[in-house]
């Protein structure tokens, strides 16, 4: 039977008209075998562009489509819509890229025109061997799971269960409140970070719908979107949260103390201990690494003093199954370690600090009770600050971390604030980044205080005589520096978590090039991810502010809303597929999926593939020795019809492809 396709392809206003000649495209594939009408219009994906396509699926029976256009990643799903709404299966259409892939990153218009051809043409050949397929619906668990419980997961969890949803709601840390709990004040209200975030805290731990689980983390997630089981080991906190009352007579008695890793190395804790006077759950853990009882067999005064007898020795790590429709991945963030950059003194120099231990000598629970104060117990008379401490940096980090502007400014005031305004202060700067509501307000605020702005990244901190001395360079005045100061504080780059990478692999996630997690689409899907449900919030995802962090939390948490209130969810159909004619059983592919989504039919001695858990990320197709193994919608016959029929007539297409892919990742990059 001979196919009746049709052919769009789009100007896309001038991003692809600019450089292809759009018409002349359109002739072209008007002349190519099977190919019924071609048209070229200069919006495709507008409502008038989808309807011209669904009238020619009717009056000239198209059963194939090919529209030239954007990436497909952007508006394949649009007109594959348009195509169902026609009455035509949306895998009878083949959506190819002239934009990214060719007017965008080719100079010459003759040679972005001819490419052009060549993808609409290869479009044409593949589209001939394309196969209905279908999709298929199953009922979405309506819970859902929040991992992180920083500022931005504690707004996704309180979001999503003020719907009336169940939530888990888990955190790695003893208590919850990420690194906002370790803050003073919040810019540019100078707000009490803690007036703020407790309230919050404390929703948490009384919401009915929210099931909160600290010293906890996810070990292994299967299923798919909509139907999610999460392994969560539940580390033993070794005192009974049911049982404590939180008194806090066993944190006054325990003879053992380390460095506080919640003060930044400033101040001491126990070996039973929780994070600060406010956490949520006020029910303290014991550092099984550092307790005598533990360690040694001998103490146990924690448990002789417990009023309530909560505390067990005898508790284990356990692990628990959960079951959800969907995951909001809200991790958070590191604040970089600045002892590889020597040129500071971080680690030598005893006034040198980071602006998270800077901030903790500002916190009014923090080991100086919230004076200024150096380590000889007296208050700096002048402050260095300087910006940018790994951040637009090629050695460590090029992006910008976006909040250490707006923080230096607020350190600025806090010092002028509460060791006097007679406090010398500078700030080197690269250049001020002032972006939000009220930030550049502040800004001039803080230079009527009397703070000096030095532009220029110092070259190094050196000790004389007892001083500190920032030396660098006025890039406005064009003079060298030797500022001598007191006090040093390194505003350091937010960088993605160290466990990072391991997250994603659990979740299925992907990493961009500076380490967070990537969203689908930087602009249309800032919160989702290229696994269906599971979705990002906060600074997981990359740098961001505090308002930025619960904006993006809150649509995360919409996000999943949307997806437990259909109550169902659409499988894509595009799967792999092992054909059991010719499987050897040689059970390679089972170690190669990445979503366990395939077995060994023992009976048949072939393997299987489960759909529901499926991907189609296609590692079994290309490894497998005997081609068994292929993907629904890119089975072999497809994609080398594509590339063979080209072959057939163009001897030089092999280069004209491997160009294709260069300039491909090229505009990528």
């Amino acid at each position: 039977m001979a196919r009746r396709i049709g052919v769009y392809v789009c100007h896309c206003g001038s991003n692809i008209a600019g450089k292809v000649d759009c018409p002349d495209v359109a002739a072209f594939a008007r002349g190519l075998k099977n190919v019924t009408v071609s048209r070229d219009y200069q919006f495709m994906c507008s409502d008038p562009g989808q309807d011209l396509i669904i009238r020619d699926i009717h009056e000239h029976g198209l059963d194939r489509v090919v529209v030239a256009s954007c990436s497909p990643r952007l508006h394949e799903k649009t007109f594959q819509k348009a195509c169902a709404r026609a009455g035509l299966n949306p895998y009878l259409m083949q959506h190819c890229c002239i934009r990214e892939h060719c007017s965008w990153v080719t100079g010459d218009k003759a040679e972005a025109t001819a490419k052009a051809k060549h993808i609409v043409e290869a479009a044409v050949l593949r589209v001939r061997r394309h196969q209905e397929l279908h999709s298929r619906e199953v009922a979405v668990v309506p819970d859902v799971m929040v991992v992180g419980a920083g500022i931005a997961g504690i707004q996704a969890a309180l979001d999503v269960a003020r719907s009336g949803h169940r939530v888990i709601l888990v955190e790695k840390s003893p208590s919850i409140g990420g690194h906002m709990a370790q803050f003073d004040k919040t810019f540019p209200t100078l707000d009490c970070a803690a007036c703020i975030s407790t309230p919050k805290m404390v929703a948490v731990a009384q919401e009915p719908n929210i099931e909160l689980l600290t010293w906890s983390e996810v070990e292994e997630v299967t299923g798919f979107v909509g139907n999610y089981t999460v392994t969560v080991r539940r580390k033993a906190r070794y005192v009974s949260e049911d049982i404590c009352t939180g008194c806090g007579a066993c944190l006054e008695k325990c003879p053992t103390k380390v460095l506080s890793e919640f003060e930044e190395g400033l101040g001491m804790r126990r070996a039973i201990y929780r994070n600060s006077p406010q956490a949520v759950p006020s029910t303290p853990v014991i550092d099984a690494e550092h307790c005598k009882m533990l360690t040694k067999g001998k103490c146990g005064v924690c448990q002789k003093t417990c009023p309530t007898g909560a505390i067990d020795f005898t508790q284990q790590d356990r692990r628990e199954v959960y079951h959800v429709g969907s995951v909001i991945l809200a991790t958070g963030y590191d604040t970089m370690d600045p002892t590889p950059m020597t040129e500071y003194g971080f680690g030598r120099y005893p006034e040198v600090y980071t602006a998270l231990q800077f901030e903790r000598l500002n916190n009014a629970v923090g080991p100086t009770g919230g004076k200024i104060l150096m380590k000889n117990g007296e208050a700096p008379k002048s402050v260095a600050i300087i910006h940018c401490v790994g951040s637009r940096d090629k050695n460590y980090h090029e992006y910008c971390s976006r909040t250490c502007c707006m923080y230096a400014l607020k350190y600025d005031h806090l010092i002028k604030d509460k060791v006097g305004h007679g406090a010398e202060v500078y700030n080197f700067y690269i250049d001020m980044r002032c972006f939000g509501k009220g930030y550049e307000e502040f800004y001039r605020r803080v230079q009527d205080e009397g703070v000096t702005f030095v532009r220029g990244r110092p070259s190094e901190v050196i000790e004389e005589n007892g001083k500190l001395v920032v030396v660098g360079e006025d890039t406005l005045l064009g003079t060298r520096l030797r500022v001598p100061v007191d006090m040093v504080v390194l505003c350091t780059a937010m960088e993605a978590r160290a466990d990072t990478t391991e997250v994603a692999r659990v979740f299925g996630v992907s990493q961009g090039r500076d380490g967070f997690f990537l969203e689908e689409h930087p602009k249309l899907g800032p919160v989702s991810t290229a696994s269906d449900g599971i979705y990002l919030a906060g600074t997981c995802q990359g740098p961001k502010d505090i308002p930025d962090a619960v904006a993006h939390a809150a649509g995360g948490a919409a996000q999943a809303l949307a997806l437990a209130a259909r109550g169902v969810v659409s499988i894509s159909p595009t799967t792999s597929w092992i054909n059991p004619d010719i499987c050897v059983g040689c059970k390679m592919c089972i170690g190669l999926c990445p979503y366990s989504a395939i077995e060994f039919d023992e009976r048949r001695h072939i393997a299987v593939i489960n759909e529901a858990m499926c991907k189609g990320c296609g590692s079994c197709a290309g490894h497998c020795p005997s081609g068994a193994a292929q993907i629904k919608h890119f089975r072999q016959v497809q994609v080398f019809n594509e590339i063979d029929g080209l072959l057939d007539r163009k001897p030089d297409i092999m280069a004209l492809i491997g160009d294709i892919y260069e300039t491909a990742n090229r505009a990528e990059a």
